[in-house]
């Protein structure tokens, strides 16, 4: 199943701490909930708010994927090339046109990764000019279900500005992050009771 991730802008961190409070109460956790700011120490000192990865700000996921694809495309020359002008031979056979077209499609995906650190992140593009004029970015990925609890906040927070929709984050992914923060939790709260034991 496919969240909906939507997109408000405000300038004030209290106003998105608290929707993002009432957001959790509602049943929506807080892996689906980020904020994207400028203001790192604001967003770090208002506790319930939790901050867009660093990672996430760059878009290395994205590049590394466009760099996997001209990965894929140079593994499909080397070896398509190597059968179309049949060299191998019963001496080499394929096995150095397989090690090059693994070390072009490591390269490529490598290298787009690279490019990527030096970009913004695709999806946060459109919002460079919110961030540098001191606003923030809120995001929640939403599952059909949980659309009709944020529609109903909303009309108590009238400040944020709704800067539109696109296609989220799969709900398997969110699914996953909950069974390994519950994992982490439960080993670790049981490891503190030992330890005072």
């Amino acid at each position: 199943m496919k969240t909906l991730r939507h997109y408000f802008i405000s300038d004030d961190l209290n106003d998105l701490e608290l929707l993002e409070e009432q957001l959790e109460s509602a049943g929506i956790e807080s892996p689906q909930i980020h904020v994207l700011s400028e203001d790192g120490v604001g967003v770090a000192n208002h506790i319930h708010l939790h901050a867009v990865q660093s990672l996430f700000t760059r878009d290395v996921v994205h590049s590394a994927e466009v760099g996997a694809l001209v990965g894929m495309a140079g593994v499909i020359l080397v070896l398509g090339g190597a059968f179309l002008l049949d060299l191998p031979d019963e001496i080499i056979g394929w096995v150095p046109y397989v090690f090059l077209s693994i070390v072009i499609f490591g390269f490529c995906t490598w290298e787009g990764g690279l490019i990527g650190i030096q970009r913004p992140n695709y999806h946060f593009k459109k919002f460079e000019e919110a961030l540098n004029d001191g606003k923030h970015v809120f995001i929640v990925d939403l599952d059909p279900d949980q659309e009709v609890e944020l529609a109903q906040l909303l009309k108590h927070h009238p400040n944020l500005k709704d800067m539109g929709t696109e296609v989220g984050t799969p709900h398997f992914v969110f699914a996953l992050l909950h069974w390994l923060y519950a994992f982490i939790d439960r080993n670790l709260y049981s490891r503190e009771q030992l330890k005072q034991k």
